[in-house]
């Protein structure tokens, strides 16, 4: 049987104060929406179907592309009168033999195996909805039943004061056979507080043509909670961040603060793991065994060994390209790893130095203020403060080279492209533009003169 799903994300949002569409506000370094998606993707849909309406042309570019092996299909509802005028948009793009699942996209946490039993409740017959009993209910439209029957679900603004007292709230979620649900659809009305057609009336509708209507309860409450302001997406935020942090703790990682600690991509730790306050972890990042993390690290895209440190203040960013940090490696603080820097085991990188595109053999060393760009560096080099590789010619990039056990003295620039011999020694403050032999001092750097009788400019008085 075709399952087709409809995703509804035409909302304005009006309070999120905000000219960004709703759904493209994030969650965990996603939008919103793309969240939703993800979800939907793994439930084996002949079809995701994607109703757009405030900003229609931005959230569409945003989502083009990050789903290339599913039927992606947009619809736009302008203007927007209501959840079933939404549906109403997106009806024609439906199997008329399957059954059809319809999410919000501003619900980003919802999960597929609960939404997977949904779809097995409705098989294809029923009208199942996905329900939740809160302490306060308070916005979510009310189930009425008569014993375990639903007969209807009434809107929070259009609820008696009776009603209100209904703690089991719709989530805004349902499944329905798609033949019936169309036909539901061209017989919703507005004659409502709001003017609006509102897709909960199918289910008076499902219950007046005999069809059952069955529920089914959502795990929890995080899951189906939706964006409505930045409060709530800063409160679901810390819950998701929670979770994450719950789940690896699971496996042994050691938090010093579980509550300030961001994943917003996937975090993947070894054994004994420690993580200190205020870290930021992007894309795919991959901790080995005893990997230590100190407070205020940000890595996104990046391979760290076993026993690793990295001091605070690190700032690791593989984008594309990725970091790869060797076995043993000491990282910090204050440092910036950028695309294409691969450290060997027991590389030191110290404060304020940064390295772009560059391999550091096992045993280097750069502690202090250096630049290592588009260079290869060998095992248990020495190189000095504040000196740099000049990479760039103001067109195009080049290399340096840099032997095993060169010493490199504070100040130098390496002018690529260049070679500094195994064994080496560039005295400092030297600039090399040519290639510097294997074993020898190279210094190149202007004679040093002393000029008696020189007296130092002094301000002329007014």
């Amino acid at each position: 049987m075709a399952l087709d799903i409809v995703i509804m994300a035409a909302g304005k949002g009006t309070r999120m104060k905000s000219s960004r569409p709703k759904v493209l506000h994030t969650l965990a370094g996603r939008p919103l929406l793309q969240h939703v998606l993800t979800t939907a993707a793994k439930l084996g849909a002949n079809k995701l179907v994607t109703i757009t309406g405030h900003g229609a042309d931005e959230v569409e570019q945003a989502m083009q592309g990050l789903f290339p092996q599913q039927r992606l299909v947009f619809v736009r509802q302008q203007p927007q009168l209501g959840t079933g005028h939404a549906v109403q948009q997106a009806a024609p793009q439906l199997a008329d033999d399957g059954t059809t699942l319809i999410l919000n996209g501003d619900v980003p946490l919802i999960d597929a195996g609960t939404v997977g039993e949904l779809i097995a409740a409705s098989g294809g017959e029923k009208l199942a909805l996905l329900t939740i009993e809160l302490e306060d209910p308070t916005g979510y439209g009310r189930i009425v039943r008569k014993g375990d029957a639903v007969l209807a679900i009434v809107e929070h603004k259009d609820a008696s004061p009776e009603l209100r007292q209904i703690r089991e709230g719709y989530t805004g979620v349902m499944a329905a056979p798609t033949a019936h649900l169309k036909r539901w659809l061209a017989a919703l009305r507005n004659d409502n507080a709001q003017g609006e057609y509102y897709l909960t009336d199918i289910v008076a509708m499902a219950v007046h043509d005999g069809v059952p209507v069955v529920a089914t309860r959502a795990h929890n409450e995080t899951e189906v909670l939706g964006i409505n302001s930045p409060s709530q997406l800063a409160d679901l935020e810390r819950r998701y961040q929670r979770a994450q942090a719950e789940a690896l703790m699971e496996q042994g990682v050691r938090f010093a603060d579980p509550a300030r600690f961001d994943v917003r991509g996937e975090l993947v730790c070894g054994t004994d793991v420690e993580i200190d306050v205020n870290c930021v972890f992007e894309g795919r990042v991959v901790l080995g065994d005893g990997v230590k993390i100190g407070a205020n690290c940000v890595l996104r895209n990046t391979g760290i060994a076993a026993g690793a440190t990295l001091l605070p203040f690190t700032h690791a960013d593989g984008e594309k390209l990725g970091v790869s940090i060797g076995a043993g490696a000491i990282v910090g603080p204050f440092s910036r790893l950028r695309p294409g820097a691969v450290l060997g085991e027991e590389v030191h990188i110290g404060n304020f130095v940064e390295v772009k595109n560059s391999t550091l053999g096992k045993g280097a060393k750069a502690n202090h203020l250096a630049y290592l760009g588009d260079a290869d560096v060998g095992e248990k080099v020495n190189y000095g403060a504040g000196s740099i590789t000049a990479n760039y010619d103001g067109a195009n990039k080049h290399r340096t080279v840099i032997g095993a056990n060169v010493h490199v003295g504070s100040n130098c620039v390496l002018v690529a492209p260049v070679a500094v011999g195994e064994g080496a020694t560039i005295g400092a403050g030297s600039t090399v533009s040519k290639n510097a032999p294997a074993g020898e001092l190279t210094v190149a750097r202007a004679k040093q003169v002393s000029i008696s009788g020189w007296v130092r400019p002094t301000k002329k008085k007014a």
